[in-house]
């Protein structure tokens, strides 16, 4: 009997590096990981069995009926959000309360780094339709995103013109502040325009941990249904062998810290503040942040309807 060979496309996420390079193997299949610069669209393309996929775009998918995808809960990409509202240099604004009726631009409305970010300031008690969104690319040129989604937006969001971009309108005064989860290269410069909302983003997002007991899911590893009838077994497979994956990686990386000058003591820390895995997959590791992001979907009004968290990864 022939062994079934498995594709998938994602970025190149360092947890990956032991699957990519074959240093981890799963036992009962092949497995070619295909590195890409964004986020692949899995169903459009024929010759994945699947990859990395956007969580908001899986769960609306789902709650609409759409069981193209079988989701797993093995979140490749996650990370606070309180870092990711960025404002002029010389702003006075300081909170995400202090945003109240501001001008907002944003990398895609239904994004699910946007959404957990909008979460944010729905929690401060900011009310989402007094503020005045703006949907655009981060800096000019960046293309071949859907940035609005399958349903029309609300009255008080926009579409950017052609050619503009939320750096240069934040930069002009056009925006109060910008959503972004990659930073500008300037933000890396000392004389560069923006700054962080939060002065103190990474307390705050050890309050946020503190509160909520995990780490926001943004992106998740997604199958063909038609793959997976055909191979049951695989989703659990695939789960244990990107486990392993995330295993070996941590261990390379507590031994071989001097990627960057204070790696080793971010890995110490995490592990005290986070224990042991601050990424864990799985579903019921996963069940209190899956059911507060189908939960955001819907009182933001991107799912008209509320969504079953337990029907994600049944």
């Amino acid at each position: 009997m022939s062994v079934p060979r498995i594709r998938l496309a994602l970025r190149d996420w360092d947890h990956l590096v032991p699957l990519v390079t074959g240093r981890v193997r799963p036992r009962d299949f092949e497995l070619e990981v295909e590195s890409r610069p964004v986020t692949p669209d899995v169903l459009a393309e024929p010759e994945l069995d699947g990859g990395e996929t956007s969580f908001s775009r899986y769960a609306l998918g789902r709650a609409r009926g759409d069981d193209r995808l079988v989701g797993l809960p093995v979140f490749v990409m996650r990370g606070f959000r309180h870092r990711c509202v960025l404002v002029r240099r010389d702003s006075d604004l300081a909170s995400p309360k202090d945003l109240a009726e501001a001008r907002i631009g944003l990398t895609g409305w239904p994004d699910s780094g946007n959404t957990w970010t909008r979460a944010l300031l729905r929690a401060a008690g900011v009310d989402l339709d007094g503020v005045t969104w703006t949907v655009g690319p981060l800096v000019a040129g960046e293309t071949g995103k859907d940035r609005v989604g399958p349903r029309p937006l609300p009255p008080n969001v926009t579409v950017a013109a052609e050619g503009e971009s939320l750096v240069e309108g934040l930069a002009a005064g056009r925006f109060d502040a910008v959503f972004t989860p990659f930073m500008p290269d300037e933000l890396f410069t000392a004389d560069g325009r923006f700054r962080h909302l939060y002065e103190d983003h990474r307390g705050a997002e050890l309050d946020y941990f503190r509160s909520t007991g995990f780490v926001p899911g943004i992106h998740l590893l997604a199958v063909k249904s038609a793959v997976v009838e055909r191979y049951p077994w695989l989703p659990a497979a695939l789960e244990e062998v990107f486990e392993e994956s995330k295993r070996v990686w941590v261990a390379r990386r507590r031994l071989l810290a001097d990627t960057t000058p204070w790696l080793l003591a971010e890995l110490e820390a995490s592990a005290e503040i986070f224990g042991p895995d601050w990424m864990p997959y799985g579903t019921a590791a996963n069940a209190e942040m899956t059911a507060a992001f189908c939960e955001e979907l819907h009182l933001q009004g991107i799912a008209p309807q509320p969504i079953d968290a337990e029907e994600m990864f049944a």
